[in-house]
């Protein structure tokens, strides 16, 4: 049975092109949180979760440019493996940091 594991050699490639397409939909659907929250405000008042929203976006945004950068610059390059780190760590606080805004957002906290 074949071991399903990234060679080292393909790791960052393999993973950044992964990342990429995620923290941009990510992002996609933080301007979409935003554009609700906005409608909403009219409704239930001023909150904070708009704002939130945004910040979290931008971590996307540095996640998805950390990830093109990696994958433009050689394989063999410290500095591309350096960037897919950022990528991967800048997207997986966004996903906690979306997920923590929208539990305080659904109990009124925010």
């Amino acid at each position: 049975m074949k071991r399903r594991g990234l060679n080292r050699g393909h790791a960052p490639r393999a993973l950044s092109q992964h990342i990429l397409p995620a923290a941009g939909t990510m992002i996609g659907v933080c301007t979409t949180l935003v554009g609700l929250v906005k409608i909403a405000e009219a409704q239930i008042g001023p909150t904070h979760v708009d704002e939130a929203v945004s910040l979290t976006a931008i971590l996307f945004l540095a996640s998805a440019v950390a990830s093109y950068l990696s994958m433009r610059l050689d394989e063999d390059r410290p500095l591309a493996l350096r960037l897919e780190r950022v990528a991967d760590i800048c997207f997986i606080i966004g996903l906690f940091s979306l997920s923590t805004i929208t539990l305080f957002f659904a109990y009124e906290t925010i």
